[in-house]
């Protein structure tokens, strides 16, 4: 297939039936089955049992999606785990179960590996329930997890909140400051190469130790996800591909623009790390409420989430203080 990333997935998305979607609170079997959210958003969701089941599966490639010159195998597992997870934190929901599948050649450090996987479903609640193992020429973790949407204290089910519901005039939030696994990998692999020429190891400040060990076992932002779902946000999306790109494929599904004012970097990244570092897992979040987005996040007991900017109605408008703003992060190169 030709055309990138995105022209591949539009080919195979058009090919893919189409789930009702809904907007409100769910409240009956019929709303229910409108609430069933297929293709297209960080997970699916799918109406069982008089519940809104999330489903989403996610695969970390070593050499792809971490390099092991810097990572251990350990931090390649959490990291898979965590990643899928995240999916699960952008629709709003609850994570339960993991199934995890494993390639990789016959020397893989498994156990260490395992460590990692297990370390980050214990971190984030989940429970690893089953999955595969085979030989391969290099590690590949594939992570397939169920969650679930919350309820209220009313008993109504929460709708699983995706990329296409933001408005002209909402506000866009995101859960905390960009930039800092972006930050974390240009810092372990400064610190590979003095330590290959025979420099002391020497680990920097405090903000340079956190965004290396962002890289290396960053946490899916599941309460800030439920937060926002329960306050009502019209769209959201994590930020895995860098803040260009995943911001614009939530402006792409709900035909909007974006108008971004602020950009909140964490210690020790750049501003180019914060608009298109990726995996911060970070959540951008759509609201016509903010002031309900910052009550729901102070009611979990969550650092209040920081405005960037709002949505506007001419979709060829994407900028960062008055300059345009491209599709910076990361693609894999479909040719």
């Amino acid at each position: 297939m030709e055309g990138g990333e995105r022209a591949v997935l539009a080919r195979l998305m058009a090919r893919l039936p189409v789930a009702p979607g809904g907007a409100g609170l769910v409240t009956g079997s019929d709303d229910l089955l409108a609430a069933e959210r297929w293709a297209g958003d960080d997970a699916a969701a799918v109406s069982v049992g008089g519940e809104i089941l999330l489903l989403t599966i996610d695969t970390a490639v070593a050499g792809v999606h971490g390099d092991l010159d810097v990572l251990s195998v350990a931090d390649l597992g959490w990291r898979a785990v965590a990643g899928a997870i995240s999916d699960v934190a952008a629709m709003g929901g609850e994570v339960q179960h993991l199934l995890v599948s494993v390639v990789g050649p016959p020397v893989t450090d498994l156990e260490a590996l395992y460590d990692g996987v297990l370390g980050a479903a214990t971190s984030h609640g989940a429970v690893v329930v089953g999955g595969d193992l085979s030989t391969g020429p290099q590690v590949v973790v594939t992570v397939a997890v169920t969650g679930r949407m919350p309820r209220r204290a009313d008993g109504r089910l929460v709708r699983p909140v995706g990329r296409d519901g933001a408005g002209p005039g909402d506000v866009l939030l995101v859960s905390g400051p960009l930039g800092a696994s972006g930050a974390g990998l240009r810092l372990l692999r400064a610190r590979r190469c003095s330590l290959d020429a025979g420099a002391h190891d020497d680990r920097g400040d405090r903000a340079e130790a956190a965004a290396m060990e962002a890289h290396r076992r960053p946490l899916a932002r599941l309460g800030q996800g439920a937060a926002a779902a329960r306050a009502g946000a019209s769209a959201m999306i994590d930020i895995s591909d860098g803040l260009g790109i995943d911001l614009g494929r939530l402006a792409d599904a709900s035909d909007v623009g974006f108008r971004l004012e602020d950009l909140p970097v964490a210690p020790a990244a750049t501003e180019d790390e914060a608009v298109g570092g990726g995996e911060d897992y970070e959540l951008v979040m759509a609201t016509s409420d903010p002031d309900a987005l910052y009550r729901s996040f102070a009611e979990a007991g969550l650092a209040p989430p920081l405005r960037i900017g709002t949505c506007v109605a001419d979709r060829a408008e994407r900028t960062l203080h008055g300059r345009p703003l491209g599709a910076a992060g990361w693609e894999h190169p479909w040719h």
